[in-house]
């Protein structure tokens, strides 16, 4: 049965109550059933009491206190808080109300093992907006004011069970709570440990603060001046077992500064760097998956614009007054076995206006020898205009001559790779002889490096002949595998391609060649190259992609294990938008450092490749793309386990083990 509160008939400075809890209940449904923690109680506490609401196991009066504590709300009946109706207020309003109203001591303390017994004090304060500076002060005098002075360094786990309550205290009266909410403090101490925090709670209702304490130990119940018994969610008992004496003027409770988002972003990423030391097998896991997504994405960028850059620079340096002629009707893959163009129509072309050089070119794979050494490479038999064309510089020696093709003369022009293997120990090849298919030529010239191009082939295993000689001694067949024509007047390019298509059509009656210009191989290679580099990136991207759902599921199990640290910021004041900012913060910090890492990690893969031989260029758009990149993707996948965190029931997530 509900009794009236006999306190009431004799508290002439205390008319208006300050807590005022009126037919208020509490069900939770259990299965098929439902548990009716709380009927029908009501219940007023004045400023300054000191009150223990007493209870075995299950009688409710844990119900009771999270109600009280804003920790939960009734199923039915209204709570007010100095006047104030808190039964329809939202989340975060609740949350203040817990931050600047009551302070909470636990039965096992609940403070946050990862840091120390100073930073568990201002754990408060920081949702208040304290600044760094003052919170860090009165956490300090509240320490030292408990007999804790010296310990604020330590951890949790380096304090007894006594100091560590004594800290829970220090931390319910940083923000200078007017109520004092205290389940079961003594629970899990010794009796010295209890009785001294016992004479802590007397001494904090002696200066002020309203006290309501939880027990279902009539012992400690005792301390109390009033005593309420609460069995099978109904109070039985209300009784006042001694006056209160005069109330000395409480420690002033600090100003709150409110919601302030730079130092908080500030503590969330010093937290989130803490909380990834702490875990740093995992940790390290986690930012694998990130450093190999963003390495990923560095690296085949850079080797993808390479690539590109030394296609380009291969078709650029041929100038873009540059028409290549190849054999084969239109819509068919160029091949040099296809005979429809021989020398004749070269030397027709080299007469049309306009035309400034004309190569034409035969090839075939055959083996040189010199001495007791063989090589296999390319011969390609030439005109004098091939070097122009291909912007090929000399070594040594000379190049190819008109006189050479005129007079079928037998003379090699070596490309670099096949100077080196027929002549190792770096003598000169000027004037020694190979044979190339059993045919003596004489050495004439060296080519200059040119390296390998876009796809890996190596552009210096060549040695060039006169076109006339190759098809007098090597290649039989008298056509050509290409024509190379440079232009004059680049302007005039469309129109020379046009003279050129009417004069190889007439002498052909059809159209079995096809014409490319340079600028029509640009524009080709950059397609082919650019669809490359995004198929690059995009295998790339799915790395960092598979790299963002570890974050998550990290973030996911992390949030499970901590779900009693989250319960622990609301009881002190933590806000939806703090817990958000505080798990995704950590996702964040997990991403950027592992985009940093893997920015590193790509240049260093990028570096080894091009030790290798590759062609890398680096560009910072890659970079930078894969940092933000990562960044985003610990915002996207952070956002999913920080929302978890910051809906969850404090009540529930108090109750987590």
């Amino acid at each position: 049965m509900n009794i009236k509160h006999p306190h009431a008939q004799n508290t002439p400075a205390m008319s208006e109550p300050l807590l005022d809890i009126s037919h208020v209940s509490k069900s939770y449904v259990s299965g098929d059933s439902t548990v009716h923690a709380l009927d029908d109680v009501s219940l007023q506490v004045f400023p300054g009491e000191f009150v223990a609401i007493m209870g075995q196991s299950g009688s409710g009066k844990s119900t009771l206190m999270n109600i009280i504590g804003c920790l939960d709300r009734p199923s039915a009946g209204s709570y007010r808080i100095g006047g104030q109706d808190v039964t329809s207020l939202a989340k975060d309003e609740l949350a203040s109300l817990r931050r600047d109203t009551f302070g909470f001591v636990f039965q096992r303390y609940n403070l946050l093992t990862t840091v120390t017994a100073a930073e568990n004090v201002e754990l408060p304060a920081i949702y208040a907006g304290t600044s760094k500076r003052e919170r860090s002060e009165r956490a300090q005098a509240l320490l030292e004011r408990l007999g804790l002075g010296e310990r604020g360094g330590h951890r949790p786990n380096q304090l007894s069970g006594g100091q560590q309550q004594r800290v829970s205290i220090a931390r319910a009266l940083m923000n200078g709570a007017e109520i004092i909410l205290a389940d079961e403090p003594t629970g899990a101490l010794d009796s010295k440990s209890g009785e001294e925090v016992l004479q802590l709670l007397k001494q904090l209702h002696a200066e002020g603060h309203t006290i309501v304490l939880i027990t279902h130990d009539r012992s400690v119940a005792e301390h109390a001046q009033r005593v309420i018994r609460i069995a099978d969610g109904r109070i039985v008992d209300d009784s006042r077992i001694r006056e209160s004496a005069g109330a000395r003027q409480r420690l002033p409770a600090p100003a709150h500064g409110g919601a302030r988002w730079l130092p908080d972003l500030a503590e969330a990423v010093k937290m989130a760097l803490r909380s990834l030391r702490n875990n740093i097998f995992r940790s390290a896991l986690t930012l694998l998956g990130v450093i190999i997504g963003v390495a990923a994405v560095v690296a085949m960028l850079a080797i993808g614009n390479g690539s590109k850059q030394q296609v380009l620079q291969r078709i650029e340096s041929m100038g873009s007054n540059l028409l290549l002629v190849f054999p084969g009707a239109p819509g068919t893959r160029p091949s040099g076995d296809i005979a429809t163009l021989v020398p004749a129509d070269a030397q027709a072309i080299r007469e049309l206006p306009n035309i400034t050089v004309v190569s034409p070119e035969r090839s075939t794979r055959a083996t040189v020898r010199h001495g007791s050494l063989d090589y296999q490479t390319n011969i390609t038999g030439i005109w004098p205009g091939y070097a122009g064309t291909q912007d090929w510089k000399m070594a040594r020696g000379s190049f190819i001559t008109e006189a050479d093709v005129q007079g079928y003369a037998p003379v090699i022009v070596l490309g670099q790779t096949v100077a080196k293997n027929l002549f190792p120990n770096g003598e000169d090849p000027i004037g020694r002889y190979l044979l190339v298919k059993s045919v003596p030529f004489e050495i004439v010239g060296v080519l200059a490096g040119k390296g390998a191009n876009a796809f890996g082939s190596d552009m210096d295993n060549i040695a060039l002949v006169p076109l006339s000689t190759g098809y007098m001694r090597l290649f039989g067949k008298q056509y050509l595998n290409t024509i190379n024509v440079k232009v004059g007047d680049a302007q005039q390019i469309a129109s020379t391609q046009a003279a050129i298509e009417s004069l190889l059509r007439q002498r052909h009656g059809k159209e079995d060649f096809q014409i490319r210009s340079t600028s029509s191989l640009l524009e080709t290679a950059t397609e082919t190259q650019n669809t490359l580099t995004v198929l690059l990136g995009s295998v790339a991207a799915i790395s960092l992609l598979v790299g963002g759902i570890g974050v998550m599921n990290i973030m996911l199990v992390t949030v499970t294990e901590r779900t009693r640290e989250i319960g622990v910021r609301m009881a002190t004041g933590a806000r939806t938008a703090n817990i958000l900012l505080q798990f995704n913060t950590e996702a964040l910090v997990v991403c950027g450092i592992g985009g940093l890492l893997g920015v590193a990690v790509g240049i260093g893969a990028g570096l080894a490749a091009r030790a290798f031989g590759m062609n890398v260029a680096f560009t910072a758009a890659p970079a930078l793309l894969a940092f933000f990149s990562a960044f985003a993707t610990g915002l996207l996948f952070g956002y999913l386990p920080a929302r978890k965190a910051a809906h969850l029931d404090p009540v529930v997530a108090l109750s987590s083990e």
